[in-house]
């Protein structure tokens, strides 16, 4: 129950609206969610854009049964129609939209900033957007791209036993920032590492995975085994079954690559497997895209996603980031002190 929530909520959901996103009065503002939503963060986000003196409308569609291109068929009409002729589109849908043709379309037409906050509960909302100083967690979140030059040479590693290297490559196009301007955005405190994809090598060990659904895997770990494509899939008791069947869909029938990292940064965010946008979030937690390259025909959000707990990461033979808490180089280190 979040009826304990209810100031904390509207101050997160103001926060979210009002300061991150930006929205401004007279703004059309769409909020697409599904039956399996937290309504109590659908009314708070509705109700914080209503007092932003925006144009607020709220679509609730049955929950997909799959995400990015393979919800294309069970997109409906109105939905399409409506997500390409607002200002403001917050998706909190799960399984999601974005990714799809209709996605596609509604961020072709130059209008749309697009919201990634798909399967945001209550909880969530509350620790992402109220209780943490957001100018810091912006600020670390350049300092720590202004250090992801494309080249460098990357390793990461978790007490499970991951092991993984590769050659950072082009830098991910999602804003984490605030919305200025139109295109995708993310969610406060996370750090996209793009590695070339034929450059990953090792072993990777998970604690939670989005295939079909979300679960967590910390009992059994799922090990991905790596060298250029995903070459093993093991452990994890029956969650190994539903992501060999998740890979094998979103590669076109094999097992794809891995095509992102992601770092969190965000000091109140906690890892609880109710929520994989806050779980990617946890200081140190590692989200992790598995499949194609959104480039690659037949790729882009199809992909299955991993969390990878309080990992450490070298650059370059540095270590900038050490069981999740952030401790180099000098510059980015002083700086993310202030997290809290």
């Amino acid at each position: 129950m979040l009826s304990n929530l209810g100031p904390e909520l509207a101050h997160a959901a103001e926060v979210m609206t009002r300061e991150v996103l930006l929205i401004k009065p007279g703004e059309t503002v769409l909020i697409t969610a599904d039956t399996a939503s937290d309504m109590n963060t659908v009314d708070a986000i509705q109700n914080a854009a209503h007092r932003l003196d925006a144009k607020v409308a709220v679509l609730i569609s049955p929950q997909l049964p799959l995400h990015g291109g393979f919800a294309e068929p069970y997109i409906t009409e109105p939905v399409r129609s409506a997500i390409k002729s607002c200002d403001v589109w917050i998706e909190l849908n799960w399984p999601y939209m974005a990714g799809s043709q209709a996605y596609d379309e509604a961020l072709e037409g130059g209008r749309v900033r697009y919201y990634l906050s798909v399967g945001l509960t209550g909880e969530a909302l509350v620790r992402l957007f109220g209780k943490s100083d957001l100018d810091t967690v912006f600020a670390v979140t350049d300092a720590f791209h202004a250090q992801l030059e494309k080249g460098k040479q990357c390793r990461m590693t978790n007490s499970l036993g991951s092991d993984v290297t590769f050659t950072i490559g082009d830098p991910i196009t999602i804003g984490l920032c605030r919305a200025e301007g139109v295109g995708c955005f993310g969610l406060p405190g996370a750090v996209a590492i793009m590695p070339q994809e034929e450059s990953v090598r090792g072993v990777i060990k998970l604690d939670a995975i989005f295939h079909e659904y979300y679960a967590l895997t910390q009992s059994e770990p799922i090990t991905l085994t790596v060298d250029g494509k995903i070459r093993e899939v093991s452990g994890g008791s029956s969650e190994v079954r539903v992501l060999d069947r998740a890979l094998r869909r979103a590669g076109g029938g094999e097992y794809g690559y891995v095509i992102h990292f992601t770092c969190g940064i965000h000091p109140a965010a906690r890892f609880t497997g109710n929520c994989f946008v806050e779980d990617q979030r946890v200081m140190g937690n590692n989200a992790i895209g598995l499949g194609l390259p959104f480039w690659v025909p037949g790729g882009g959000e199809n992909h299955p996603d991993a969390v990878m707990a309080k990992q450490s990461i070298w650059l370059e033979g540095e270590q900038i980031v050490k069981d999740g808490l952030i401790v180099g180089p000098p510059s980015l280190a002083e700086l993310a002190v202030d997290l809290a």
